[in-house]
């Protein structure tokens, strides 16, 4: 498999983008009576923590890799740098909820489909506030369904210690976006995974410690 630090073959592979067919996000899973209607999603909460990450990205077969770096700057906004492993900036971008700004981005990477693709996937990863309108079960999880626009995102909480574990970002036939969490204490996420269903698209986050 071909890898690199560069990542400018991002650009062409995103634009080719293959549909697939799914069911419900549900159909397997048991209707159960609302135990809450709202949520707050305990990752990269902590204004004081700089949220550092080797990432890896997979894209249609082709690996590159950089570092992650997510902080929260006030109530509602976070701030996100992705530089190469050497400690070049790519992009520098300001999210939250309702707004999305570009402080810089090489122009490598300048291409309104991938800079939407991102701000899909980190706004999602940086979401805080759910408002629950149904639930369901399974053997291990909790799922709490939640509208994200025209869409619903739909969040997996084991019932063992009620760690958030998985969310999916879903139209009414697709899934669209998974994101998967490993974390010891459900503060800090040691591992994410960002997997697209409709293009070969992977993101992996790795808590990067420092020697």
């Amino acid at each position: 498999m071909q890898k690199s630090t560069i990542p400018f073959l991002l650009i062409n592979c995103v634009l080719a983008i293959v549909l697939i067919s799914c069911g419900s996000v549900t159909k397997n899973y048991s209707p159960k009576k609302l135990d809450k209607t709202s949520y707050k999603a305990p990752y990269f909460s902590n204004p004081k923590t700089d949220y550092v990450y080797k990432t890896n990205i997979t894209v249609y077969g082709n690996e590159m890799s950089g570092i992650f770096i997510a902080k929260k700057i006030n109530d509602t906004v976070h701030r996100i740098v992705f530089t190469t492993e050497f400690g070049n900036k790519l992009l520098d971008f300001e999210i939250s909820e309702k707004s999305f700004k570009v402080n810089s981005i090489v122009s490598e990477l300048d291409r309104k489909i991938l800079i939407n693709t991102l701000r899909e996937d980190f706004r999602l990863l940086l979401k805080k506030e759910y408002l629950i309108q149904e639930q369901f079960e399974k053997e291990s999880d909790n799922i709490y369904k939640s509208a994200d626009g025209k869409r619903d995102n739909y969040l997996f909480l084991s019932k063992k210690d009620q760690k958030l574990e998985k969310v999916i970002h879903a139209s009414q036939t697709k899934e669209k976006i998974t994101l998967l969490f490993s974390s010891e204490n459900n503060i800090f996420a040691e591992k994410i995974q960002i997997i697209h269903q409709n293009i070969k698209l992977k993101i992996e986050l790795n808590y990067f410690k420092s020697e």
